[in-house]
């Protein structure tokens, strides 16, 4: 509900005012620019004068009036978010969808704590103590929430991104892997909403593991589990991405199948008419053979010489080729007690030189398509979702990369959107109106959901 009858009441005589005294109105009124400059200067807390009481009020209450239509089925809205970019190279996002947090799923899960580190603690600045060098803006999450799958999305589509890359670690409840496959169908009615592509990753050490615990009789039948549950969960979504019209399936490695003629018995499970294109690791096709469609390159401590040798070695016998862009690589996991040494190599960010140079080596015909590493792999710090240290400075590159007609503005009103999810969480109505505002950046009409937002922050 609003915030209180005296409020309410307060809003509707200054709406009179306004009316009565108009031609003073664009003096209450500052630009976004301005605000900026005004917060930054003050410490304490401005109310945003953007718009006036009264424009305000009359967004809620049209937005009230749309709800009461959509209930109705007089209005029904479109699925899909269409972005125009410039540069026709897809990009895509390598996601891992193995996060807890304890307001979400009641602990937190090990990708925040590692061995050592323990959420619960707090600093100065009142940030978790997290397994990562880097902080997420949104703070530590869940892979789970659905105000996180719209925020994530949102951002990557104002970014021109075409889809996911979900890290995938089998079919089996072994470990934290059921979590993971869980987590990852909670994006899909999102994924699907906003039109954005997704596709699976494979470890086919899960394999190896679910034969070790007597969840499945050989490795190869535990692949061809999953491999079942992919075709029969994953290839189904009319938002699986697809290449030349077939389905894309990646695989990291692989590691314990190495031969051809186990890929053979893995792929026979599957309906000839439905069998997908089979993307190994840079270098590793050879252990896949005929099954292998292509390869992709990972981040590695040789940086742009890796990127050079892949391209001169392996291109020429790839049907596929997939690059690979990242913004650094500082890994966490000896800090955080789950290596000792191992990956203790670092690609400096190098005031986001790094993101540019090797998106820059992308931007030519070497490669089909563009896998960034990654979205949110905060452990190894190669992630480009907005943080603390960064805001959303990696997000604004791939926005000119991409040539998306978007802006930072844009992105805020998406960061905006999450926390008013956040705010209003326990306010049936305010989520209603919170819900067009999602529909209108869906529209891509911005500054409509930027104005339904403030509504909600003033009046609610």
């Amino acid at each position: 509900m609003l915030k209180s009858t005296t409020t309410l009441f307060i809003a509707i005589v200054t709406f009179f005012i306004i009316v009565l005294f108009s031609s003073c109105e664009k003096d209450d009124i500052i630009s976004i620019e301005e605000q900026q400059v005004e917060q930054q200067s003050k410490p304490e807390v401005v109310q945003d004068s953007t718009y006036t009481d009264a424009e305000l009020l009359k967004v809620l209450e049209e937005e009230l009036d749309y709800i009461e239509l959509e209930k109705q089925g007089k209005i029904v809205e479109a699925s899909g978010m269409e972005i125009v970019k410039e540069n026709p190279k897809k990009v895509y996002v390598h996601y891992m969808p193995w996060f807890q947090s304890k307001d979400f799923d009641g602990y937190w899960g090990q990708h925040w704590t590692m061995a050592n580190q323990n959420p619960d603690i707090k600093d100065a600045n009142g940030n978790a103590q997290i397994a990562s060098y880097y902080y997420p803006l949104i703070g530590p999450y869940s892979s789970s929430d659905p105000d996180l799958h719209e925020y994530h999305f949102l951002m990557m589509k104002l970014s021109g991104v075409d889809g996911v890359i979900f890290d995938w670690y089998g079919s089996k409840d072994l470990y934290d892997y059921g979590l993971i496959k869980q987590a990852t169908e909670t994006f899909i009615y999102t994924l699907e909403d906003l039109g954005m592509n997704f596709s699976i990753m494979y470890e086919d050490r899960v394999a190896q593991q679910a034969k070790e615990q007597s969840l499945s009789a050989t490795v190869i039948e535990a692949a061809q589990e999953d491999f079942l549950y992919i075709n029969q969960k994953y290839f189904s979504s009319p938002e699986y991405m697809q290449y030349n019209g077939k389905n894309m399936l990646f695989i990291f490695g692989p590691q314990y199948l190495n031969t051809e003629a186990e890929w053979n018995q893995v792929f026979d499970v599957l309906p000839t008419t439905n069998r997908p294109d089979f993307l190994t690791l840079w270098g590793a096709s050879n252990y896949v053979g005929a099954n292998a469609s292509g390869e992709f390159l990972w981040v590695d401590q040789d940086h742009l010489l890796a990127h050079e040798h892949y391209y001169n070695t392996y291109q020429a016998s790839n049907k596929i080729t997939v690059g690979s862009s990242y913004p650094g690589f500082k890994s966490f996991y000896t800090e955080g007690g789950w290596s000792d040494g191992i990956n203790d190599w670092t690609i400096n960010l190098n005031n986001g030189n790094t993101f540019i140079e090797t998106l820059n080596y992308n931007h030519h015909e070497l490669s089909d398509f563009l896998q960034i590493i990654t979205w949110n792999d905060f452990g190894e710090g190669t992630m480009i979702e907005p943080t603390q240290e960064f805001g959303f400075t990696y997000l604004e590159y791939l926005q000119e990369y991409t040539g998306v007609p978007h802006t930072t503005q844009d992105l805020q009103v998406a960061l905006d959107l999450y926390h008013m999810r956040k705010d209003f969480k326990n306010n049936e109505e305010a989520q209603a109106i919170i819900d067009r505002a999602y529909k209108y950046i869906k529209q891509l009409d911005m500054q409509r959901a930027d104005k339904v937002l403030k509504a909600i922050d003033r009046f609610y």
